[in-house]
């Protein structure tokens, strides 16, 4: 490597020709502050190194579309990490409200003590939720509840009329509701297509 790696336009030239021992170096490079910029906004280890990874995709998935500040990828990859920080809080909120306005059944019995136990039957309420409904419902739910796209916006993407989308939210509640009061059924997932054509 010579002088012109000193700076990260080299190196980014280099990546971008397809030469991936470059990217490797800028990764070697960066990697440590964008892992302190992680931690610091998701305040642990875990939840830092997804964030990094994320982040170090995302410069890789949009390398046409980076420019460099000054010869260095540094400040695009700290603005990233921090919107790809707040996108998995928001998404954290939005899945743990989701779960919160579902009613919960005694589905196992467990030690109230156990903080992971209650999360992964929390978790296994949710998913027995969401298969019990259609494809088209599950999107729509995903859209409205989790994406925060209003009824109106979620019709439109999915090519449905307001009133449809919002009878068809409606029904995927109660049927959510349902499935969750109903504990581990595995046929509960077979009503949902007949009953929402």
């Amino acid at each position: 490597m010579g002088n012109n790696d000193r700076d990260d336009n080299g190196l980014w030239s280099r990546s971008l020709a397809g030469e991936g021992e470059a990217f490797g170096v800028l990764y070697d490079r960066h990697r440590d502050r964008v892992f302190r910029h992680a931690y610091r906004l998701s305040g642990n280890r875990h939840d830092a190194e997804d964030i990094l990874s994320a982040a170090f995709l995302e410069l890789w998935r949009r390398r046409s579309k980076v420019r460099l500040v000054e010869d260095n990828v540094l400040p695009w990859l700290l603005v990233t990490t921090f919107n790809v920080a707040r996108n998995r809080r928001r998404g954290a909120f939005r899945y743990s409200k989701l779960l919160v306005s579902l009613p919960r059944g005694e589905v196992v019995d467990m030690d109230k003590n156990d903080a992971s136990y209650a999360e992964d039957a929390a978790d296994t309420g949710a998913a027995i939720a969401l298969r019990s409904l259609s494809p088209t419902d599950m999107r729509l739910v995903s859209l409205v509840v989790f994406e925060e796209y209003s009824l109106a916006a979620a019709a439109a993407i999915l090519h449905i009329t307001p009133g449809a989308a919002k009878t068809r939210m409606h029904r995927a509640r109660r049927r959510m509701r349902a499935a969750i009061a109903e504990g581990a059924n595995p046929n509960s997932g077979a009503i949902a297509e007949g009953t929402l054509s």
